[in-house]
């Protein structure tokens, strides 16, 4: 499995040229590296001194890059649906409808570069991926995507399965399935069954992006006030979605005993202004270990003794979130970002007794 590597903050404070030191850095120290560019532009192509494509390509010993391409992702996906379909089906509908015809829906290239990653990952080819994107906040839509679309799964399913519709189709589901399908369910199989892959890759995904020994990201910004403010919505928008935040890095300036204070507990580590275009190396040896992302504070802490749910919101005041419960799960809302906290068996059922905001904390009591 490899360590995957992101970087928040905003146009222009130069992400994707920390991306490429990072990506040199770290396979000079013999780590095997891909690095991905969701960007279609010819930025990250001329800053490597090689013309990219949709299948990664050597750039150094031990360093890979690729660019991502939407529309191919998309075919290639497409095959995949109508092979499932095809695996169901007794009479398969969408052969005829090939990938090239379909358009590109909002939010696919975020789930398509998802997976791709995923693939990547799989594939055991690689230490580390470092994931440059289009912009910040896609990149948090797109690791926020396995705890979203799981409370969706989750959600649903069970309104579906108590409706009156869902108890008045039950009794049909047996035979229809064995009419149409190639297979013979149930209503209770119906509902677990062709879900059981995606719940667990989904699964799979919100374990990954909660654990910064596999998924991690960085704060870029420089002294301007605008990226130092948007750096720390970033930094509180992370935390929503359970993605660690390792660190900051201030780039093309100084003065990072000032911002200290701003991104306490981070370390924030200055970078320095490239001489030339070819000179890596000065930028190289001032990269951070990014192995230490695992000793940022943790997005989310349960304390079953103490009955508390312990959300780390930096950037945040009690005034911008708002707090639900439904069930056994608690919604909390903050900024732009919504997140769904399944409690554990020892708080589920339990009302809310109290939230205050506490150190850059939001403490929920049960």
């Amino acid at each position: 499995m490899a360590f995957i590597i992101t970087f928040l903050g905003k146009g222009g404070t130069g992400r994707t040229t920390v991306a490429i030191a990072a990506a040199k850095q770290l396979s000079s120290l013999g780590q095997r590296v891909l690095l991905v560019g969701q960007d279609s532009g010819p930025a990250l192509s001329i800053l490597l001194g090689a013309s990219l494509g949709g299948e990664p390509q050597e750039i150094e010993p031990n360093f890979q890059a690729v660019q991502l391409e939407t529309t191919v992702l998309l075919e290639r996906s497409w095959e995949d649906v109508k092979q499932l379909e095809a695996q169901y089906l007794r009479s398969p509908t969408l052969k005829n409808v090939y990938g090239q015809e379909l358009s590109v829906l909002p939010g696919m290239d975020s789930a398509l570069a998802l997976n791709s990653i995923r693939e990547y990952d799989k594939s055991n080819k690689y230490d580390v991926i470092i994931y440059d994107s289009n912009s910040s906040q896609d990149t948090l839509r797109m690791l926020g995507m396995p705890e979203i679309l799981s409370w969706y799964f989750r959600r649903f399913r069970q309104v579906m399965a108590d409706s009156d519709l869902g108890k008045a189709l039950s009794p049909f589901i047996q035979p229809l399935t064995s009419a149409i399908l190639n297979v013979s369910w149930t209503a209770d199989e119906l509902a677990q069954q062709p879900t059981n892959q995606s719940t667990q890759m989904l699964e799979q995904g919100k374990s990954a992006v909660a654990d910064p020994n596999r998924v991690a990201s960085y704060l870029v910004t420089s002294s301007d006030p605008t990226a130092i403010a948007t750096a720390k919505y970033f930094w509180g928008s992370a935390q929503q979605v359970g993605l660690t935040v390792g660190g900051v890095l201030l780039n093309q300036s100084s003065g990072e005993e000032a911002l200290a204070t701003e991104f306490a507990p981070l370390k924030v580590s200055a970078l320095p202004t490239q001489s030339s275009a070819d000179d890596w190396q000065t930028l190289m040896a001032a990269l951070p270990d990014f192995k230490q992302a695992a000793k940022a504070p943790r997005p989310i802490t349960i304390d079953i003794a103490a009955r508390q749910v312990r959300l780390f919101l930096p950037g945040f005041n009690k005034k911008q979130v708002k707090l639900t419960q439904y069930g056994p799960e608690v919604t909390v809302e903050a900024g732009d970002q919504r997140r769904n906290i399944l409690l554990p068996p020892q708080l589920s059922g339990q009302p809310v007794k109290g939230a205050k905001f506490q150190d850059q904390y939001l403490i929920v009591s049960f």
